[in-house]
């Protein structure tokens, strides 16, 4: 079965190893993890869109962000759990629908590099030229900014899949708890090096290119802070800049593990399980960091809850 073409759509999903024992407390542990997601994410962006006090620059571009991870949860989370009550023998998925899962799991990890961009260019912007903020990040700014975001990660990924896709297949495995294009062009018995030039150089770029910016930013922004020598400064430019590195060192641990373990595949178990819970924690940390950590949603969050404005030093 494993060499000869398969001319059906349909695939053999490996899911996550759990035995049956562990089977439903699994279940129902991703299931609260996945709810809290959700809410957590979907809330935030709520209470952004309603609060006309957070209608700025910074938190819409923070909507684009719990967008993604809304996205980035329910690409994976809902199919992992029907896998996990489901015997490793009868995880079916179409082939249509795994390169869809594909599609939407890699637009998720770019776009999270592209939004974090953005957002270390407003922070920029609002420390270093505090004068011109409202000016340069005007409506029309974030549109395009948050446009750009998506766009560039939905083409590049595109470009990605597109190449897969052309292949033919020779396997019917998908050896991964989801699909992901690496799962896919490894199911050709085709010449895959065109798919490795372009994911390798998709990759680095990405990753080049968000670590580079970020670091430029930050750097820029400390030798600002350290001229003025203005403790309010100092002490913005700490809450939102920390909060914002924490999210993205998260973001490049997840990333960097998912890829250095590919490249082992004795570790496979190790990196199926990394690839779940990099996904998982990215989606459930991000808004409980926004939330508690930026002080004006915490206002607002706690304003609304008991009816008592909060006093914030």
């Amino acid at each position: 079965m494993e060499n000869h073409t398969y001319p059906e759509q349909i695939l053999l999903l490996e899911g996550l190893k759990v035995t049956q024992d562990y089977s439903y407390p699994a279940f129902i542990a991703f299931l609260l993890i996945y709810i809290f997601a959700i809410m957590a994410n979907f809330g935030l962006i709520v209470l952004i869109s309603l609060e006309r006090n957070l209608h700025q620059p910074m938190y819409f571009l923070f909507c684009n962000l719990h967008l993604n991870d809304i996205v980035g949860a329910t690409v994976v989370m809902p199919r992992l759990l029907l896998d996990i009550l489901t015997t490793a023998p009868e995880r079916y998925i179409t082939y249509i629908d795994c390169v869809i899962q594909a599609f939407c799991s890699h637009v998720y990890a770019t776009t999270s590099h592209t939004i974090l961009m953005i957002m270390a260019f407003d922070r920029y912007v609002a420390i270093c030229n505090p004068l011109r903020y409202t000016t340069i990040m005007n409506n029309k700014m974030v549109i395009k900014l948050s446009v750009s975001a998506w766009g560039v990660a939905i083409v590049l990924v595109g470009i990605l899949l597109g190449l897969t896709i052309r292949l033919s297949r020779c396997r019917t495995s998908i050896l991964n708890p989801f699909c992901d294009n690496a799962s896919l062009f490894k199911l050709s018995c085709e010449s895959v090096l065109i798919n490795d030039i372009y994911g390798l150089t998709f990759t680095v770029v990405l990753f080049v290119t968000s670590m580079g910016s970020i670091s430029l930013t930050y750097l820029l922004i400390a030798i600002v802070c350290l001229r003025r020598k203005s403790s309010t400064l100092n002490s913005k430019a700490l809450i939102t800049c920390s909060t914002h590195l924490l999210v993205y060192l998260i973001l490049l641990g997840c990333g960097f593990s998912i890829v250095i373990l590919h490249r082992f595949p004795a570790y496979a178990d190790l990196r199926k399980l990394c690839s779940v819970l990099g996904r998982v924690v990215s989606t459930c940390v991000n808004p409980i960091i926004y939330g508690l950590q930026t002080k004006e949603i915490k206002h607002v969050i706690f304003t609304v809850k008991t009816g008592v404005p909060l006093i914030i030093y």
